[in-house]
């Protein structure tokens, strides 16, 4: 998406308003002079000043499209990943801006996340191009003008969902005065409301109130063109050597951005296994895991390191799994969720260790799905009160949801 100049004057106004605006006066002037004084003769613009050829830009030059979007990016989904990729296709480049730990406090409640995990998810989307880390969670004008002059940002865009204020007034408002606000579709199924109830829910010691297969009622519906729209689509070429790493992938942290950036440094290619749920539950417990297979699926192929993913991968890697996918190298983090359910459960990697292509890879990060759930369970009473008013938002839109087309 890009803006192409079509004359010289349109280039002048669009890049150079304020001189532009001095030369249009002074020829204004000019001309009234001559009327008014019976002068005959005046020089035509591009005589009068010959330089304003400056303004005409070399042909094929082009204005490229930045659009910012931000958020708090707390329990980051594939929600969030797919707000991003709608905000993208608006523009050529795309600006993030991750909402300060003071912000959220002071608008929503703690956040679960530090501002450094937040920003590895964040930075870790194949889609965002720039971040800007402790942006304010009201678009006021001096950061407005901030964005439009020192960015250089052409749109603003939020989703449709409201976005309010404590006082109740619009965080977007300033940005749709000055006609420089879009908008893009609220992603069905996933929040983080919904993710937040889900590990409170966890937390129970009553097991009986989950059904099988980790006992989350997942509102989404996963579609072809979902997974298309978040796939590379592309292939290893014919001499890649392609890199495997597989795992839960549950409740996608800053531990596994970090980890999938270290195994995609080894190789040209990074296919990831993401277990099936029923393996998951096995492997963790009947509450796990907290996010649904294809939900997981979405989250770890937004990742920009990551070209491909396998969709219920078996737990252990075999010979013929290592021949179909042409894989080079067999990798596993050292920092890994800790439970008594993997005893007695044969060594996955055994045959890529028995080729000599298995390889530990030291994690960047000691963050596990469990610590991250551990610190809404600890403060329980805060986020259940934190949830209770948005959960019932929640339910009151799905009461009355109708129709929803986009993205």
């Amino acid at each position: 998406m890009e803006f192409e100049s079509s004359s010289w004057i349109k280039d002048g106004v669009y890049f150079y308003p304020h001189l532009f605006g001095c030369i249009m006066l002074t020829c204004a002037l000019l001309s009234f002079s001559t009327s008014y004084f019976g002068l005959t003769y005046v020089p035509t613009m591009p005589y009068l000043f010959p330089d304003l050829r400056i303004f005409h830009r070399k042909k094929g030059e082009k204005k490229r499209v930045r659009v910012y979007m931000d958020g708090c990016f707390d329990l980051m989904h594939y929600g969030h990943a797919n707000a991003l990729r709608q905000a993208k296709a608006l523009g050529d480049e795309l600006v993030v801006g991750v909402v300060s730990d003071e912000e959220i406090i002071a608008n929503k409640g703690p956040p679960v996340l530090s501002m450094q995990e937040r920003l590895a998810l964040v930075s870790g989307l194949k889609w965002v191009d720039e971040v800007i880390p402790n942006a304010p969670y009201e678009i006021t004008e001096d950061f407005m003008n901030r964005l439009f002059n020192e960015h250089d940002i052409d749109y603003i865009i939020h989703g449709d969902d409201p976005c309010l204020l404590p006082d109740g007034t619009d965080a977007y408002a300033l940005a749709k005065k000055v006609g420089r606000y879009k908008q893009i579709k609220r992603t069905e199924g996933v929040s983080s409301t919904d993710i937040v109830g889900r590990i409170l829910s966890s937390g129970k010691d009553d097991r009986s109130v989950f059904p099988s297969n980790g006992g989350h009622i997942s509102r989404f519906l996963p579609t072809s063109r979902r997974i298309v729209q978040f796939s590379n689509g592309k292939g290893p070429g014919a001499n890649s050597r392609v890199v495997y790493i597989d795992g839960a992938f549950d409740l996608f942290h800053a531990g596994h951005v970090e980890i999938l950036k270290s195994a995609r440094q080894l190789g040209d290619f990074l296919l990831v296994g993401i277990y099936a749920d029923q393996t998951v539950s096995e492997l963790r417990g009947a509450h796990f895991p907290l996010m649904s297979l294809h939900e997981r699926s979405l989250s770890v192929l937004a990742c920009r390191y990551v070209d491909e993913v396998i969709i219920g991968a078996p737990w252990e890697v075999s010979k013929d799994m290592i021949t179909t996918f042409n894989i080079s190298l067999v990798v596993h983090g050292t920092v890994a969720e800790k439970n008594s359910f993997m005893d007695g459960k044969s060594d996955p990697y055994s045959v890529p260790k028995s080729m000599r292509i298995f390889q530990m890879l030291e994690s960047p990060k000691d963050i596990t799905t469990n610590s991250v759930a551990q610190r809404i369970i600890a403060n329980h009473e805060i986020y259940k009160k934190r949830n209770a008013k948005k959960e019932a938002s929640e339910k009151k839109y799905y009461a009355e949801k109708k129709y929803v087309s986009g993205d």
